[in-house]
């Protein structure tokens, strides 16, 4: 079909859009952790379900040893750190500037690239990264007393924003060097049956990860009492299915797809449109004020990735 990869990715903008909404409402209802540890732990068994209905197996039978380090320490970083840091933000600025941030993973994934793979930085990767950080400043600053600059948020959301979208960024980066390998493993006869399905695969692992971590991380701060009385939380729980189905398991999932099927600068930039379709959804449902600065704030930094991929 004509077009498929662009079509997948536009849908997943619009799926991440979804999730993000749906986990604001879920992370100030049940809390951060709580909410993550349902969501890696929901996410890990609709991917388990999903890939023995395909594949008839449930784990990833051809991931080697090397595969799982990869993938775990993506998770790590991608799901873990990453979404501490996304779901914390949406609790002090919300998802409509949460996903805002977002748009400097493409910065981070170029420098960890240039770290672990040994791909160059050109003078366009630069210019993108400056366009981008200007449409970010245009939203998050502004002028205070005696005309000095201020910023419009609080810097504990600022600095989880961009925490967010370094750990999902490099995060993105381990992933891609886990499923190189991974399908490198995959026997040469059976590749072609399988390979539209490895990345829901991968993504086990990096749930895999993702749970421990969350869960440890909660035992540690002695909230198990509140992840047994979550289940009570009806909203939160339905918002967190939501958030699960159209984020950590579809959107993932997907946004994987639709790099194998069409051009990745394509499929990165249509997927990098949720700051701009996000913005009509938050005004009508949380009631978020919508400004020609915040919608020229986020045009701008959408823009800036788009350089990334298109020039």
């Amino acid at each position: 079909m004509q077009f498929i990869g662009e079509i997948i990715s536009i849908g997943v903008a619009f799926s991440w859009t979804i999730t993000a909404m749906a986990s604001e409402v879920a992370t100030k209802r049940m809390g951060v952790f709580v909410s993550n540890v349902w969501r890696m732990l929901l996410a890990f068994l609709c991917s388990a379900f999903f890939m023995y209905f395909f594949t008839g197996t449930w784990f990833p039978v051809y991931a080697d040893g090397g595969t799982w380090l990869w993938l775990l320490f993506s998770g790590v970083v991608g799901y873990f750190f990453g979404d501490w840091c996304l779901f914390n933000s949406y609790i002090w600025i919300g998802s409509r500037y949460g996903q805002l941030f977002m748009t400097i993973a493409p910065m981070a994934a170029a420098f960890a690239a240039w770290f672990t793979l040994g791909q160059q930085l050109s003078w366009q990767s630069l210019v993108a990264m400056m366009v981008t950080l200007l449409g970010i400043a245009i939203t998050v600053l502004g002028r205070g007393e005696g005309k000095k600059v201020k910023l419009n948020l609080p810097w504990q959301g600022v600095l989880f924003g961009l925490g967010a979208g370094l750990g999902q960024g490099i995060g993105l980066v381990l992933s891609k060097i886990g499923l190189d390998r991974y399908t490198a493993g995959v026997p040469h006869e059976l590749l072609p049956q399988l390979e539209n399905y490895l990345p829901f695969s991968a993504n086990m692992i990096r749930c895999i990860a993702g749970f421990i971590c969350f869960f440890i991380w909660l035992l540690v701060r002695g909230e198990y009492s509140q992840l047994k009385k979550s289940h009570r939380e009806h909203k939160g729980m339905g918002m967190l299915l939501l958030a699960v189905l159209f984020g950590p398991f579809l959107g993932v999932g997907f946004s994987l797809m639709a790099v194998q099927d069409t051009a990745a600068g394509i499929a990165s930039t249509l997927m990098a449109t949720t700051p701009i379709i996000i913005l009509l959804p938050s005004w009508y449902f949380f009631h978020q004020k919508l400004t020609l600065k915040v919608v020229a704030g986020a045009v701008i930094s959408v823009l800036g990735v788009s350089l990334f991929f298109l020039l």
